[in-house]
């Protein structure tokens, strides 16, 4: 399997950057490439143009591995917000849909 780094620009990336970065997975994948890690370290001042960068670059892996590291906690923040943290490969914590029990004890009336 082969491993392939894309590193995203800081502080934050820009719309320009977002078509640049996939063009560039593109070639990537078409070269052989079977999962992408994205560096998001250098992005130091996050904006919706970091999360509009992620966010094409996942859909232009077409469905393959691609990963986000250093993400720095304001990126991880921000992505969070947004409801984008599966990004980053990491589940979003929620609470369990209305009429859902995580346990049955015994002795709990029936819903």
């Amino acid at each position: 399997m082969e491993i392939t780094r894309l590193v995203l620009p800081g502080p934050s990336p820009t719309a320009r950057d977002a078509v640049l970065l996939c063009a560039r997975l593109a070639r990537l994948c078409d070269a052989g490439a079977t999962e992408v890690v994205c560096d998001a370290a250098a992005v130091t001042d996050p904006d919706l143009g970091a999360v509009e960068a992620l966010a094409r670059l996942r859909l232009a892996a077409r469905g393959r591995p691609l990963r986000v590291a250093g993400a720095p906690p304001a990126l991880r923040a921000l992505l969070e917000l947004v409801g984008l943290l599966q990004l980053l490969g990491e589940a979003e914590e929620r609470e369990p849909p209305v009429g859902v029990q995580e346990g049955v004890e015994p002795g709990d009336p029936p819903v």
